[in-house]
């Protein structure tokens, strides 16, 4: 199933408003549309809560760049792997993926972090009987005490394990739950859009969401198009650094229901940070630019 969203900049000719109603209505082929040709940007939406931000926030890049854009949603259900061969056979034009030196080698990345880095700030799912363990985490030597579940192969463990820190793996997402549950690791670390959904996802377990600490490293999440589209990925950066400039973009950001809800309950000013190291970081990601990164001072 297919939705559409268009967005036209008209720039008028000079002259234009002494041409009649009629004149005009013919120049522009009758149907309120510009006269320009029309750029689809077709793009895929599962029911993952990230897509429809990405989503969004494509349509806020869209408010800014020059010609007559029309978003072009589909929602089949589809793998990260998936959209990846679709949009490097020409099958869709615009994704959205955690970004590391690997897929920035394979796609084209537009390097504007469309959650500010927030995918990057870590909490802890936990066993609430652990708390007064966490409570007792003053310094990074206290850190490396604990111990850290991951899922097998998740990009994670490589920031974790890089960093000094211990972790347990398992290849079952679901186990992930029952182990901390259980005492096989102290913290299940979760971006802080993802904890409270999965809690109540495990409402059999009794286990919270740890208080006190965060994890902080960088993690961009960019819109990605074909290295053969260099064009449509110059347009929507520009797009995008326009709505940050005015603001718009902000607006949108701390505006969505699952930010907001994320940045409240997570009370992630209130925490104390742990910095890491991301070694998987391309060494063109834009880290000199501060007003694209959100900071616990921002809060």
């Amino acid at each position: 199933m297919l939705s559409l969203f268009s967005v036209c900049k008209r720039v008028p000719a000079p002259g234009l408003k002494a041409l009649s109603a009629v004149t005009l209505t013919l120049l522009l082929g009758g149907t309120g549309l510009c006269a320009s040709a029309q750029t689809v940007l077709r793009v895929n939406q599962t029911d993952h809560p990230l897509d429809a931000y990405a989503v969004g926030a494509l349509r806020v890049a869209l408010e800014y760049m020059e010609g007559d854009y029309q978003v072009e949603v589909a929602d089949d259900p589809i793998t990260q792997t998936r959209a990846i061969e679709r949009l490097e056979t020409d099958q869709m034009d615009v994704m959205w993926l955690s970004s590391n030196r690997e897929v920035e080698e394979r796609l084209l990345p537009i390097r504007f972090p469309l959650l500010k880095g927030l995918l990057g700030y870590r909490i802890f799912i936990i066993n609430p009987e652990r708390q007064a363990r966490f409570d007792q985490v003053e310094s990074f030597e206290d850190l490396k005490q604990l111990t850290f579940g991951q899922g097998a192969g998740w990009p994670d463990i490589k920031v974790l394990e890089s960093n000094g820190l211990e972790v347990i793996t398992t290849s079952k997402y679901d186990n992930l739950f029952y182990m901390v549950e259980g005492g096989r690791f102290d913290a299940f670390p979760r971006g802080v859009l993802e904890p409270w959904t999965e809690l109540e996802a495990h409402p059999d377990l009794p286990l919270t969401v740890e208080e006190n600490l965060v994890l902080v490293y960088k993690l961009p999440f960019y819109l990605f198009v074909s290295r053969d589209k260099p064009e449509l990925a110059q347009a929507i950066q520009e797009g995008l650094d326009q709505a940050l400039a005015s603001g718009r973009f902000d607006e949108y950001f701390y505006g969505t229901d699952m930010i907001e809800d994320a940045l409240t309950r997570s009370n992630l000013k209130n925490r104390q940070p742990f910095p890491l190291e991301n070694p998987s970081l391309s060494e063109e990601t834009p880290l000199e630019r501060d007003d694209y990164w959100l900071t616990l001072d921002d809060l």
